[in-house]
């Protein structure tokens, strides 16, 4: 019999994405780096923009993972270097396998429009880091009903339902959404440690109270979680095993060595042909690399 595992809670912090629009930041933080594979987890909206506002991410690069666009309300178009323009739309997910290199561009779909979502990487084991660029849009993922919440399979395996998302790391992802009071009991894989973080409203988990930006952790050894809401709520559940390779995450690279980091930052300046050339029709401009003035990266997982 293995123990129940003890939570820790973990407040988002405000930063800033793209053109002036606020997010709230739940992974990384100072105390908790990664949970399983899943290594930056930013939580957008729910906001109505102004009619001349939205969401314009210029041209970036990536290496060494994979981006995740879980779209709750709204659309955003994904232009990147590999050829794709994609639009996603709620209820899909988009997921960008970055690998050896890879450019995109993201621009809400209108102006003025209401917008939610999440944005999370998964950093890619060493076997698969170094691997062609790809993209994937799934419009289609598996629901399933419990205890009063919807619940949307996201990645990997939970409540019966597998998502066809590629990974390559043993991953889980749910959305859960309530719109009147719920109460369900969420069944876990002990090998694998978990989070969840509030969206919207406030929840109960395991008797402990949560409201909007909110994340409670939870090491492995636990079989099931309870969660309740008192009214309209929706919660985000990410879990996998316990990431047993060091990295380090800086700007937008998920790497093993400091010069790793250096190589694909001069490779973005330089524009070595790397990342090759995000499809046009983006509003917003190249971005510019930050400086690592002579720092020296510190590994963790």
């Amino acid at each position: 019999m293995v123990a129940p595992s003890h939570s820790q809670r973990f407040p988002a912090r405000s930063a800033m994405l793209g053109e002036g629009m606020e997010i709230r930041r739940a992974l990384p933080t100072a105390r908790k780096r990664m949970i399983g594979a899943w290594c930056f987890l930013d939580h957008a909206g729910p906001v109505q923009l102004g009619p001349d506002d939205g969401m314009h991410v210029g041209a970036h690069p990536h290496i060494g993972l994979q981006t995740f666009t879980w779209m709750i309300e709204g659309e955003i178009i994904h232009r990147d270097s590999l050829g794709v323009e994609q639009t996603i739309r709620p209820g899909q997910v988009n997921l960008m396998t970055a690998g050896r290199g890879v450019a995109h561009t993201e621009d809400s779909a209108a102006n003025g429009a209401r917008l939610h979502m999440a944005q999370l990487w998964i950093a890619l084991p060493d076997s698969q880091r170094h691997c062609e660029p790809a993209f994937e849009n799934y419009p289609e993922l598996p629901q399933v009903a419990t205890g009063g919440f919807l619940a949307t399979v996201l990645a990997g395996t939970a409540l019966g339902q597998t998502a066809p998302t590629r990974i390559y790391s043993p991953l889980v992802g749910v959305d859960l959404v309530a719109e009147a009071a719920a109460h369900a009991t969420l069944p876990l894989d002990p090998a694998f440690e978990y989070g969840l973080l509030v969206l919207r409203g406030e929840v109960t988990v395991q008797g402990e109270q949560l409201g909007t930006g909110e994340l409670l952790y939870f090491e492995p050894g636990r079989h099931e979680l309870q969660l309740q809401s008192h009214g309209a709520a929706q919660v985000l559940l990410v879990g996998g095993t316990p990431f047993e390779e060091d990295v380090l995450l800086w700007w937008n690279f998920v790497a093993r060595t400091q010069e790793e980091i250096e190589q694909a930052r001069a490779d973005w300046i330089n524009d070595s042909g790397r990342f090759g050339t995000v499809r046009p029709g983006s509003t917003a401009g190249r971005l510019d690399i930050p400086s690592l003035d002579g720092a020296r990266l510190r590994a963790s997982r």
